[in-house]
C-alpha cells in the first residue's frame, strides 16, 4: 500500500509540474501576442509616420547629395527641394524656419549677390530649399504640409523621378542591375514609403 501511494503522489506531481510549465508557455504565447499588437498600434500611429518621414527626408537628402556624381538632369534634382519641404520632420523644419534658417539664408543671399564666383554650384540648391522653408507662407508651411496634398505631391513627385531615373537609365532592368543606378533606385524607392503609408493612415 505504501508504495503504491508513494508511486500515485509522485505521478500527481510530475502532472502538476507538466501543467505549470504549459501554463507558463501559455502566458508567455499571449504575452508575445500584446507585444505584437501594441508595438503595431504604436508603428501604425504617428511613431511609425514620423520614423518613416525622417528615413524619406534622409533618403531625398542622400540623392540631392548624388546628383552630382549619378544624375544629369537639373529637373530630378530641382524636384527633390519640394519633396524635402513637404516631408521634413517637424523638428528640423521648425528649426530651419527659426532664427538659425534665416540666417543661413541671409548669408547665402549676401555670397550669391556680392561674391558669386565664390558660391558653390552644390550650394545652390540647398540654398533654395532654407529660402523655401523660411519665406513659405503658413498655408504651405502649416496647412499643406499637414494635410494630404502635401502627401500626394510627394508621392507624385517619387514617381515622376522613378520613370525618369528608369528612363535614364535604359530601361527598368538597368535602373537595378547597374553600378551606379541601383543605389539611386533604391533611394528614390523609399521616397515612396512614407507618403504611402501616411496616406492610408490618412484614410483609415
Amino acid at each position: 500500500m505504501m508504495v503504491g501511494q508513494k508511486s500515485y503522489l509522485r505521478m500527481r506531481t510530475d502532472s502538476d509540474a507538466t501543467k505549470l510549465v504549459s501554463n507558463d508557455i501559455n502566458d508567455l504565447k499571449i504575452a508575445y501576442k500584446n507585444l505584437a499588437n501594441h508595438s503595431l498600434k504604436l508603428f501604425s500611429s504617428g511613431f511609425g509616420a514620423s520614423f518613416l518621414e525622417w528615413i524619406a527626408s534622409f533618403a531625398a537628402i542622400y540623392l540631392l547629395i548624388l546628383d552630382r556624381t549619378n544624375w544629369k538632369t537639373n529637373i530630378l534634382t530641382s524636384l527633390l527641394i519640394p519633396y524635402i519641404f513637404f516631408s521634413l520632420p517637424p523638428l528640423l523644419f521648425s528649426f530651419f524656419r527659426g532664427e538659425v534658417g534665416k540666417w543661413i539664408a541671409i548669408i547665402a543671399v549676401v555670397l550669391r549677390l556680392f561674391f558669386p564666383h565664390r558660391f558653390p554650384n552644390w550650394l545652390e540648391l540647398p540654398a533654395a530649399l532654407i529660402l523655401l522653408i523660411v519665406v513659405a507662407p503658413s498655408f504651405f508651411a502649416s496647412t499643406l504640409r499637414n494635410s494630404w496634398v502635401g502627401l500626394i505631391i510627394c508621392l507624385a513627385i517619387a514617381c515622376y523621378l522613378l520613370q525618369e531615373h528608369i528612363r535614364a537609365s535604359g530601361g527598368f532592368r538597368n535602373a537595378f542591375t547597374k553600378a551606379h543606378g541601383v543605389s539611386n533606385t533604391i533611394g528614390i524607392v523609399i521616397l515612396f514609403v512614407y507618403p504611402v503609408w501616411a496616406l492610408v493612415l490618412h484614410i483609415l
